[in-house]
């Protein structure tokens, strides 16, 4: 699906501010509410929007520890990685996995409460995954920009 700026506006509003009602995305790109309405209910259709929601500050609800953990698996068989990405994915705090080219296969964000819950977390889960080969941990110190927003408007 093609996106214009109009579009691409109105996924910028969204994306800062997912409670903006229709009359306000209208008002704020010079457009009435129902021409408005169908457009976001097109993007939402095409699953350009795929959901709505809160950013929530992690710290605040006792998450103070973000890693990332590069991992490499033994065996490069379709079977082996959809095994260890569906084990993943059932980890309430890897917040994101990815496939990644380079010297890893996988890299995981990982969210924690603590130094020691993450400790407990990384060698009797993560550890035991299977296929697990090698695993480094890279520790967040400050975190200089979290993400908020994909650039909408520079892709039109």
């Amino acid at each position: 699906m093609q996106i214009d700026k109009t579009d691409a506006k109105i996924l910028e509003i969204l994306q800062k501010d997912s409670r903006s009602t229709t009359q306000e995305i209208a008002d704020q790109i010079g457009m009435s509410a129902s021409p408005c309405w169908r457009r976001i209910k097109r993007l939402e259709d095409e699953k350009l929007i795929r959901g709505y929601g809160a950013q929530l500050d992690r710290k605040k609800i006792g998450l103070g520890v973000m890693v990332f953990i590069r991992v490499s698996i033994d065996s490069h068989s379709e079977a082996e990685a959809r095994k260890f990405e569906e084990k993943v994915a059932e980890l309430d705090f890897v917040v994101a996995c990815y496939s990644i080219g380079g010297d890893a296969d996988f890299l995981l964000q990982v969210v924690s409460p603590s130094l020691d819950t993450y400790a407990d977390f990384s060698m009797s889960v993560i550890r035991r995954l299977p296929g697990i080969k090698e695993m480094q941990s890279m520790f967040v110190l400050k975190e200089i920009k979290a993400f908020a927003s994909f650039p909408v408007l520079a892709t039109v």
